[in-house]
This record gives structure tokens, C-alpha cells and sequence, in this order.
């Protein structure tokens, strides 16, 4: 498994390694509940992990492996196994992956997905649309449209099926085909496409005017980093940055942190600790300290989104505006099991740089804005002096 984030033996990590290991590895949590209106292909992940016990419950590695191996060994299905000890010991983020789920899991937080391009929703009248097709992938070249009804999928029925179920259908291995079945104002035909391998577009960038910009991060998959600063650096001389993480589920702590840095010149991000032993992640020097900066959250601001929204709030590089955010400030490393599969279980909490505790409590905006929250942040961000 290339990549210290999916290192099968976790190892200390200290101040200036590369930390990737994975802070979350729920990308599409709300939507495998049916929380979230709108679902994107390239979000949804089988077994997004469910909160199912006390947030510091954690799981034991050694449990957890020497019961896949019984399993194993009896001819069972050591998955399983290991998701039962999983599931008693009340790791709210534990989950176990086969090998295939979990090299899904990798390939989005590389920032790529395989499938048809493509986004659904259920309607008000309960079918399925398609709500928005990739330029370029293999829904669009073959004429499909946003508002299309998606019928089937390989000739199964998809009405009555979870949206998340419907995408991970789409979703398959490069250079394999799907048939969709799709109708347009009434007329029905059957589409067959051949699944590719297409990159997610985590970090967009929207001029609002002369004096400000929106950053949209959507998760913190890989080089999305570095493209946050990117953005930052483009931004017009004296422009305000509204930084936009609302519906953020999390992602890689390096991509985060790099975020962060875009903003700070260097020194704390956040504290963290593995099984006891505590560790501190620090910022690059040389962010841009100067523009107005203000940080959109709302209740789907998660994990590696809120280690960067406590890090600017506590250190008063942003003003956070919104609601408050989900509060899952727990670590989860990956280790291999005898039959192949990963478990991913919690191994400690982080703290934002003033030391306040994000699992369970979420992080408190400067600003509490139920509703028209983006209007209200680009009047803070205007009052904050941008383009002055």
C-alpha cells in the first residue's frame, strides 16, 4: 500500500513528517444516511463509517486482528469477524474495508474516482435525476443531461433504491461497462457507457467581485493543498478570501494543514495524540497573512475541515461564520488484517491550537447565521476591509 497514509503498522510520526495518515475516512457519511439532499458520484463510499457509541471508545488493534485471523482460520469471512469486535467495542469511526472498498477509499482521497461522471438526486416526485454530468466523461459524450431520469442501472430498477446505493452501482473498474437506463420528456432508452477513471474537483475558485474571492474546498483529498494556496496566491492584489468548507466531510491532515498554511506564517495547527503520546502539526511559513479572511462552516464541516476552522479562528487569521460544525475531531489509522481487508480504528483526538477539544463538541462559529450564511460572511468580509 504505497503512501504513509495507509501504512499497514502505524509508526510516531513527528514535527516535519509527512502526515497523511487519514483523519476521516467518511467522505459521504451524511449522504449513506440519506442526510444530504444532493450526492455526488465521486463522494460515495460503501461503507461510510456510522457513529454507532461514545466518541472516545476505541477499538483494540490486537483484538480486532487476532479475531479475522480465528475467522479466517475456521474458513469464515474475517471481515466480518473483525467488524463485530469493531461494532461491541463502540469506536464511533471504526470501520473495516475489504481490499477492493478500501483501494476505492484511496483512489478518493488520491482525488479520483472510477465511474460514469455523473451526479444524482431523488426528486420531490421520489425518482432519480441526474442533477449534474462531468464535461468530458463518458456520461457527457454520450448526450446525457442534467435533468435526465435515471431508470435503471444494468437493468435494475433504481426508484425505490438510497441514492448512495444508486451511485456506488455507478461507480465500478476502469474500461468496464454500465448500462443506464434514462428518460427525457418521455421518451425512454438505454445507454451504455464504459466506466473511466476521472479526477474530483475538491478545490473551486469563484471571483464574487473586484474585491473578494470564493475557495471552495469540498474535501481535502490529495493537492488540494497545495491548490488552496494556489488560489490564494492568484487571488487580485488586496482581495478578501471567503473560504467556503461548509459540507466539508474531511479528508488527508497533510492537505489540511497545508491548507491552513496558505493563511498562516507557519507556527501551530493543531495538537493531536496516538494512543497517549501526544504530537503537534505546524504550518509551513510564508501564507499570506494579509487578506481579510473569512471561514464559512455548517454542521457538515468535519475532521481535517475543522482542524483547518479552529486553527484560523483560535488563531485569529478568519472569522467563522455559519453553524456550528459536527465535531469530529477523532484520528483513525489503517492496519492490515491477515485476510487482506483494513481496519481503520481510532487512535487518539486533536485540539485546535488553544487547546479546545473539537470531538463531540463541534467548533462554534464568531458568527452564528442559520440561514442566508454566505450573504452574511461576504458583508463580514466587506467590514473586514477587503480591497480597502
Amino acid at each position: 500500500m504505497p503512501g504513509p497514509e495507509f501504512c499497514p503498522r502505524p509508526r510516531r510520526i513527528r514535527r516535519g513528517a509527512a502526515l497523511t495518515f487519514v483523519f476521516v475516512t467518511v467522505l459521504a457519511t451524511g449522504a449513506a444516511t440519506n442526510a444530504l439532499p444532493h450526492v455526488q458520484e465521486p463522494a460515495a463510499h460503501p461503507l461510510a463509517a456510522r457513529p454507532t457509541g461514545p466518541a472516545a471508545a476505541t477499538a483494540d488493534r490486537d483484538a480486532v486482528a487476532r479475531a479475522a485471523a480465528e475467522a479466517a482460520a475456521d474458513g469464515k469471512s474475517g471481515k466480518e469477524a473483525a467488524e463485530e469486535v469493531v461494532s461491541r467495542s463502540g469506536d464511533r469511526w471504526g470501520a473495516v474495508y475489504d481490499k477492493r472498498e478500501y483501494d476505492d477509499l484511496r483512489q478518493d482521497l488520491d482525488g479520483e474516482y472510477t465511474g460514469v461522471g455523473l451526479s444524482a438526486a431523488r426528486s420531490g416526485n421520489g425518482r432519480v435525476e441526474v442533477t449534474r454530468v462531468r464535461p468530458g466523461g463518458p456520461a457527457d459524450r454520450a448526450g446525457v443531461e442534467a435533468g435526465d431520469r435515471l431508470r435503471a442501472i444494468d437493468g435494475r430498477p433504481v426508484d425505490r433504491r438510497p441514492v448512495t446505493e444508486v451511485v456506488a452501482l455507478l461507480r465500478g473498474n476502469e474500461r468496464t461497462s454500465v448500462a443506464l437506463g434514462l428518460e427525457r420528456a418521455g421518451r425512454s432508452w438505454t445507454e451504455t457507457l464504459t466506466r473511466a477513471t476521472l479526477s474530483t474537483e475538491s478545490v473551486t475558485v469563484r471571483r464574487i467581485d473586484d474585491h473578494a474571492v470564493m475557495i471552495k474546498v469540498a474535501a481535502f483529498t490529495k493537492g488540494s493543498g497545495a491548490r488552496v494556496r494556489e488560489a490564494v496566491r492568484e487571488a487580485p492584489e488586496g482581495a478578501g478570501v471567503l473560504l467556503d468548507l461548509r459540507g466539508n466531510a474531511g479528508g488527508l491532515v497533510k492537505e489540511a494543514v497545508a491548507a491552513a498554511a496558505a493563511f498562516l506564517d507557519g507556527g501551530l495547527v493543531a495538537t493531536y495524540d496516538v494512543r497517549g503520546t501526544q504530537h503537534a502539526l505546524y504550518a509551513d511559513p510564508g501564507g499570506d497573512t494579509d487578506r481579510p479572511v473569512v471561514a464559512l462552516v455548517d454542521s457538515g464541516t468535519m475532521s481535517a475541515a475543522e482542524l483547518v476552522t479552529g486553527a484560523l479562528q483560535d488563531r485569529g487569521r478568519a472569522v467563522t461564520v455559519g453553524s456550528r460544525t459536527f465535531g469530529k475531531g477523532s484520528v483513525q489509522m489503517p492496519s492490515e488484517l491477515p485476510d487482506g481487508s483494513v481496519a481503520e480504528l481510532t487512535v487518539g483526538h486533536y485540539r485546535t491550537p488553544a487547546g479546545h477539544d473539537v470531538d463531540g463538541e463541534g467548533i462554534t462559529p464568531d458568527l452564528a447565521v442559520p440561514e442566508r450564511a454566505e450573504e452574511r460572511a461576504q458583508k463580514v468580509l466587506g467590514g473586514l476591509g477587503a480591497g480597502s
